[in-house]
C-alpha cells in the first residue's frame, strides 16, 4: 500500500520538479469538494468547472503560490473564489480568449476561433458554449483558452490525448456552425 503524502508535500512537489503524480493527486484530493463549493455560488455549471480548472491551472502552472500558511482546501477556495468572481464580472476567459484570438488576426484564412471571437462581439457566443456539453466546454477551456498542448489538456482533464483531440475538432464544429 502506497502511503499517502500530504497535502504540502504535493504542493512542494509539484512547484520544484513539476511532479505531474502529486498535481494529479492533488487535483483528485480537492477538485471535486472544489467543484460542488462554487456550484453553490453559481448556477452556471460550464462555468464553475472552466474556475477550477483554472484554479489548479494556476497551482500547476506556479501563478498561484501557496505560503504553508493556513490550510490548501482554504487556499484553493481563496484561488477559486476570485476567479468566479471574474468570469462572472466577464474578465475571466472571455477577455483571454479575445487576447489570445487577437494575436490570430495575421492569418489570411478565418479560423474557428475567430469565429468564435466574431460571436463574442456580437453576443451569441455565450449561447453557443452553453449548447456545448461539458465535455468539450473543458477541451476548449485547456486548450483555447489556457494554451495548454494535447498532452497537456490531457493530464489536466484525466483523458487520453487522441479524445483531446477529438472533443477539441467536435467542440470546434459545433461552434462554427452555431455561430454560421
Amino acid at each position: 500500500m502506497r502511503e499517502t503524502r500530504s497535502d504540502g508535500d504535493l504542493l512542494r512537489a509539484i512547484a520544484a520538479d513539476g511532479d505531474r503524480r502529486a498535481f494529479e493527486e492533488l487535483y483528485r484530493r480537492y477538485a471535486p469538494w472544489l467543484l460542488a463549493r462554487l456550484r453553490g455560488r453559481s448556477a452556471d455549471a460550464g462555468l464553475v468547472d472552466d474556475v477550477v480548472q483554472e484554479t489548479f491551472l494556476a497551482v500547476w502552472r506556479g501563478t498561484a503560490r501557496y505560503r504553508e500558511e493556513g490550510d490548501v482546501a482554504g487556499w484553493l477556495w481563496r484561488i477559486g473564489s476570485r476567479r468566479l468572481i471574474d468570469a462572472l464580472r466577464g474578465d475571466g476567459a472571455r477577455g483571454r480568449l479575445r487576447q489570445a484570438l487577437s494575436r490570430l488576426r495575421h492569418r489570411d484564412e478565418v479560423s474557428a476561433e475567430e469565429r468564435v471571437l466574431a460571436g463574442v462581439e456580437h453576443g451569441d457566443l455565450a449561447g453557443a458554449l452553453v449548447r456545448l456539453s461539458p465535455e468539450l466546454r473543458a477541451v476548449l477551456q485547456a486548450t483555447v483558452i489556457d494554451g495548454l498542448t494535447t498532452r497537456e489538456a490531457a493530464v489536466l482533464l484525466g483523458i487520453p490525448p487522441g479524445t483531446v483531440k477529438t472533443r477539441a475538432m467536435r467542440a470546434r464544429k459545433q461552434l462554427r456552425e452555431a455561430l454560421a
